[in-house]
């Protein structure tokens, strides 16, 4: 019988392919994820008795059409449903019909999903969050800590977006060369927050979710091949690559975050960094600046290091600086805060987010730069405050344990005065 997290894990997997390949069948948003839910609700039913199948996404697919086109034959006509082995049983990847799917377009298949979702007749932030929901899967409370919102605020747009797909019908070409630059920034986005929501999120059950870095980074690589010569999409995949190369040495034997500056390099992945540097170097050289450029270029300092003695603090700073102008967003100023802190001290990066208290009340990491600079300048009460709002806002136990002993440690400093 499979462990329950290997089904999750086959599900998970499968989701983008299987959703894209059944929204190719159905040519309708609601009746695709209709008929992918059933498909896994079938799953769960019968995978612990059976086995996870040898090729889960032709099961999903299979499973998904023979419930959707029902689902049709139902609202037209009013039949009973065929016995559920005749609609389960697919002979695992076996099958005459598993053999005749076209494996070889499943890559573009999600890459035209994302395209679909990110539509310019939509505003920018619901394009991102409809292919956050819809094509990576995302719950709605992960995508609205992506974007700082509230979760109701977050199903609102998802919904609205859904609508305006239904109402002005959905085109499943790859965007032609004009339709390019009104869509390629909206999904690049998307990946990206996916991205972040593998390296920095945590499963519901604990534990990094290394499953949506791999698959933003494959589908990355896809979009370098597609347009190729566009410097951000190289810049992306480089960040990606350089972020991704810390996975080994991200966290410690008890699933707790490592600091960056504790890391063990020996555990970083040189050949992603030789990679990632390497994507860098040549948009560099074309002078490009954009913002994923910026971040890549950013997380190269770290990479080239022996050591995090001897990380360039004041470039990083420089490069933070550079990146808030093109993009001058509240977790840029955070970002750059810390790099400040390093090279002018915890007094001037404090007052850089002086005035981020309020875009950033609900977001953890901001409440735990605080608390830090706090604490390197003795302000103990009030980093304990700060430290304090982290831990409510923590989503993950390996994040709330750190924010526990952090606290732990402050008040046995404070017992000690």
């Amino acid at each position: 019988m499979p462990e329950p997290c290997a089904i999750a894990d086959a599900l998970t997997t499968a989701r983008p392919r299987a959703l894209a390949a059944l929204l190719r069948r159905f040519r309708d948003l609601d009746a695709a994820q209709d008929a992918f839910q059933e498909a896994c609700l079938r799953a769960l039913r019968t995978w612990p008795e059976r086995g996870v199948p040898s090729d889960p996404l032709a099961w999903l697919v299979l499973v998904g059409r023979n419930a959707g086109t029902d689902r049709v034959r139902r609202r037209s006509r009013d039949v009973p449903l065929p016995p559920e082995d005749a609609l389960s049983d697919v002979s695992d990847a076996e099958s005459p019909l598993v053999e005749r799917m076209d494996h070889a377009t499943c890559g573009d298949d999600v890459l035209r999903l994302l395209f679909v979702c990110c539509r310019p007749e939509l505003p920018p932030a619901h394009q991102i969050a409809l292919a956050l929901k819809v094509v990576c899967g995302l719950s709605v409370a992960e995508i609205a800590r992506a974007f700082l919102v509230s979760e109701s605020a977050m199903e609102q747009r998802i919904t609205r977006a859904k609508r305006a797909i239904a109402r002005a019908g959905i085109c499943f070409e790859v965007p032609t060369a004009e339709e390019r630059e009104m869509r390629l920034a909206a999904v690049a986005a998307a990946l990206y927050l996916l991205f972040n929501e593998g390296h920095c999120g945590e499963a519901p059950e604990g534990g990094p979710r290394a499953g949506f870095c791999d698959e933003a980074i494959r589908l990355a690589r896809l979009l370098v091949d597609l347009f190729p010569g566009t410097a951000e999409l190289e810049g992306l995949l480089a960040l990606m690559l350089l972020h991704r190369a810390r996975a080994g040495a991200r966290r410690d034997d008890d699933g707790a975050l490592v600091p960056l500056e504790a890391q063990d390099r020996r555990l970083w992945d040189a050949e992603a960094i030789e990679e990632g540097l390497a994507r860098l170097a040549r948009v560099e050289a074309a002078d490009a600046s954009g913002p994923y450029v910026l971040q890549a270029a950013i997380a190269a300092e770290h990479a080239r290091c022996a050591d995090a003695a001897g990380c360039d603090w004041r470039r990083i700073a420089f490069l933070y600086a550079m990146l808030e102008q093109v993009q001058p967003t509240p977790v840029v100023r955070l970002n750059r805060a810390v790099a400040v802190a390093k090279t002018f001290g915890p007094q001037a990066a404090l007052s850089l987010i002086d005035d981020l208290a309020g875009p950033l009340e609900g977001y953890l990491p901001f409440h735990d730069v605080r608390g830090a600079l706090l604490t390197q300048l003795g302000r103990g009460a009030e980093a304990q405050r700060a430290f304090t709002t982290a831990l409510a806002l923590a989503t993950g136990e390996a994040q709330a344990a750190r924010l526990r002993r952090t606290l732990a440690g402050l008040a046995g400093e404070t017992g000690r005065r």
